[in-house]
């Protein structure tokens, strides 16, 4: 199993031009929040007990969230806990934007307009997205922005 360290240090390898980078740190959290839109998007009876509680609890996002964050917190602790914050923002604003638009609508086009800016770094960078190589890049590309954006280097 590789530590959060090393996922990091493979990450970086095709990240290293400054233009691609900062276009991954705005592309990748709108990725990660609309995919948390779409989960929110996909009908529930089943979940609906959880609606009593909170309505954000009540939607496959929060579920497929909690396991996310499983992955996230054996790397690390802290990571597990930054990514919990992120998370919850996600299904926060998710929800707040479902009280006014179309979810799924404003989620396709969050995503696609966040795939195009990837896919346009990665041309600049002159090197295949990470995720190419391992799916599980996809869950570390978000805990690798908020690292960047927020360590104390």
């Amino acid at each position: 199993m590789k530590t959060l360290t090393e996922w990091f240090e493979e990450y970086s390898v095709s990240h290293k031009n400054m233009t691609n980078k900062q276009i991954h740190y705005i592309c990748v959290p709108l990725i990660f929040f609309s995919v948390v839109g779409l989960f929110m998007s996909i009908p529930s009876n089943v979940l609906s007990p959880l609606a009593s509680i909170n309505p954000v609890l009540a939607n496959w996002a929060f579920i497929v969230l909690l396991l996310v964050l499983l992955f996230y917190f054996r790397l690390s602790l802290v990571m597990g806990i930054k990514m919990t914050l992120f998370t919850s923002i996600c299904l926060v604003g998710n929800y707040f934007i479902s009280q006014h638009v179309s979810l799924v609508w404003f989620s396709i086009i969050v995503f696609t307009a966040g795939w195009i800016g990837q896919f346009y770094g990665h041309k600049i960078e002159g090197k295949k997205p990470s995720f190419i190589k391992d799916l599980q890049f996809l869950l570390i590309g978000p805990a690798w922005v908020i690292h960047s954006l927020f360590s104390t280097k």
